[in-house]
């Protein structure tokens, strides 16, 4: 997740002083408007929603439709949650505003080429962008106040991650949605630096980083799906390449015969059940074992 862009958005960048309209259209979506910028609450998966968005809209809200929206802002899970995201939005940016950021010129040199621009947060606490990429750069005394596990040497924090760590430092400098956002991130991806940090386990379901763990380690005895495709040979089942423990890299391949209303990959891999699961060396459809 591209954080630091995005947190200055929630989404979309909407004022906090910007009226919001909401509306039902005649297909039944709920909509809303922020000047020239539009969203829809869409239908997804499993009874869930996701926000779309779009932009200059010209016609009236009621007459807006599915087909009009091409941006995809992240999961919702009911029509209460799409009327908090602007209710979210409108904190963040009168947070975002108090703080006083200034947007500076700046060539620095960062680990992502040349900067094309910068946010100075605070003395010695500056985010650059680039044509590709981004992040924060802390001088030496700022640096030093990250803690030892998130620590970056030479300062430098990318926009994708990293950056949580500064939030996590300097939390007078963020906004109550980017802090969230923050300890999420480490919570997800630097699971024993944010134990190390609040002084307690993460339990299951709490970080993605150390559920993964979890799982390759109760697995890894297991032949677990690295490629699947719908199989001509044999409607109705998904023909599977399986490897020990999910390794990529291993010599031994095995192919496998799973029912396809079954084949559900999950969050790390689908795991063989050798009693259920057949053991395939049939025609098939993997360009590189026919």
């Amino acid at each position: 997740m591209n954080m630091i862009r995005n947190a200055a958005q929630v989404g979309n960048p909407i004022s906090a002083e910007a009226e919001v309209l909401f509306a039902r259209t005649s297909d039944g979506l709920l909509v809303a408007k922020v000047r020239d910028n539009a969203f829809a609450m869409m239908p997804g998966t499993n009874g869930r929603f996701y926000l779309a968005s779009a932009w200059l809209l010209s016609r009236p809200l009621e007459e807006w439709t599915r087909a009009d929206f091409y941006g995809h802002g992240g999961e919702l899970a009911d029509e209460a949650a799409f009327r908090a995201r602007f209710d979210e939005n409108a904190k963040h940016q009168r947070q975002r505003a108090a703080l006083g950021r200034r947007e500076i010129r700046s060539t620095a040199n960062t680990p992502w080429g040349a900067s094309q621009g910068a946010t100075v947060y605070a003395d010695g606490v500056v985010c650059h962008s680039t044509a590709g990429h981004g992040g924060f750069h802390l001088d030496a005394a700022n640096n030093a106040k990250v803690h030892p596990a998130l620590r970056a040497r030479g300062g430098w924090y990318e926009e994708d991650s990293a950056w949580a760590a500064v939030a996590q430092a300097f939390p007078d400098l963020f906004t109550d949605y980017e802090r969230r956002h923050a300890d999420r991130t480490i919570r997800d991806w630097y699971p024993d630096a944010w134990e190390a940090i609040h002084g307690r386990q993460l339990l299951p379901g709490e970080s993605h980083e150390k559920d993964r763990r979890t799982f390759e380690r109760d697995n890894a005895s297991d032949w677990i799906v690295i490629s699947a495709i719908r199989s001509d040979h044999h409607p109705g089942m998904t023909e599977c390449i399986a490897t020990l423990g999910g390794d990529r890299c291993a010599a031994e391949q095995r192919r496998y015969l799973v029912p396809s209303d079954e084949y559900h990959v999950g969050r790390f891999g689908f795991v063989i059940n050798a009693a259920r699961h057949q053991l395939y060396a049939g025609p098939s459809n993997f360009v590189g074992w026919r």
